[in-house]
């Protein structure tokens, strides 16, 4: 699959824009167990424009991660023109413009799955950043606002004439938010329609391989991107690609292969911000990670509560003392 001239080879797996999520250090765990694409944190215009500093770290790239993405959003068509300009000289492999996210906050006052709700501002705010920019352009958005709103057949048509170079639909409407199950019916829809030349990509409710082989086979994507299912959980692209390969399971890891990597994402944290900001940016990753575990409950706050990374090697460790005879299976 190649969107532009970024070639990704066979149905590549991406790594979706996450807030509070993708940051440079999970990205690199990411592309280690397998993703082909990766994505940063979503980024406000307006916060690009206004110089924000902890919007700008956001956007900083390593250079063995690539290839890798920036996802901009905001409301006002001449702002996201100049925010995807800000991004491009931050030196991405491509600029993704997001109509997708469901937040209150950002949907409610246009921007994300916001424009959907105005399908010619979506339209034109995306000519003009295609217009603008030298990289190629993605957009990824959702089925439509709500119930009697998904025209997404529709306005992927609109959206490729703009000069995209591929599109990531995720298969709910604003609405549902993240609630009940993806509907990959129209995302089919979608990509088998005969108008369309360009790359479509399936997001939502990528949680296995067999999931992930299962909507490959039935729906025709050209590629899968993988969101929430990833947290806690990095190593599901690897997962995916081994059973699309061979058809057959990865062994599951052991806790401690497990630990080894919630330390290596915690210890490129700390290297990219600073030990206390490293910790707290690791704190929604290590609520998550390990759920499931019996009797976790005091080992977990203790651990969430601690502000010194050699206090949260020892929580780690701990784990690996009292469960390591678990697999990530009985998580």
């Amino acid at each position: 699959m190649k969107i532009g001239s970024l070639d990704l080879g066979s149905t590549p797996l991406l790594l979706a824009p996450m807030e509070d999520v993708t940051d440079l250090s999970f990205r690199k765990l990411c592309k280690q167990n397998g993703a082909d694409l990766l994505y940063t944190e979503f980024v406000s215009s307006d916060a690009l424009i206004r110089n924000v500093q902890k919007t700008l770290r956001k956007m900083t790239i390593d250079d063995h991660e690539r290839p890798v993405g920036i996802q901009i959003y905001g409301n006002e068509i001449e702002p996201m023109v100049e925010a995807a300009k800000i991004a491009e000289e931050a030196n991405p492999d491509l600029i993704d413009i997001n109509f997708g996210c469901p937040v209150k906050k950002i949907a409610n006052r246009g921007a994300g799955a916001g424009m959907l709700l105005d399908i010619p501002k979506m339209i034109k705010m995306t000519s003009e950043i295609v217009k603008a920019v030298k990289l190629p352009v993605t957009v990824k958005t959702r089925l439509g606002w709500d119930e009697n709103s998904k025209y997404i057949v529709d306005i992927a048509e609109q959206l490729q004439d703009t000069g995209i170079k591929a599109i990531t639909i995720h298969g709910r409407t604003r609405a549902q938010m993240y609630n009940g199950e993806a509907d990959w019916t129209l995302i089919g829809e979608v990509k088998n329609n005969p108008r369309m030349v360009i790359p479509v990509i399936g997001n939502g409710d990528i949680i296995s391989p067999q999931r992930a082989k299962y909507n490959l086979d039935t729906f025709g994507v050209d590629a899968l991107m993988i969101g929430r299912p990833s947290i806690g959980r990095p190593w599901i692209f690897k997962e995916i690609k081994h059973y699309l390969k061979t058809g057959e399971l990865l062994p599951q890891l052991s806790i401690s292969e497990h630990v080894e990597m919630v330390k290596y994402q915690l210890q490129k944290s700390i290297d990219w911000l600073d030990e206390r900001r490293g910790i707290l940016h690791m704190r929604r990753h290590l609520a998550v990670t390990f759920k499931g575990l019996p009797n976790f409950r005091v080992l977990k706050i203790k651990m969430l509560q601690s502000d010194l990374k050699d206090e949260v090697f020892s929580c780690l460790d701990e784990i690996v003392k009292i469960y390591g005879n678990y697999s990530v299976t009985e998580l």
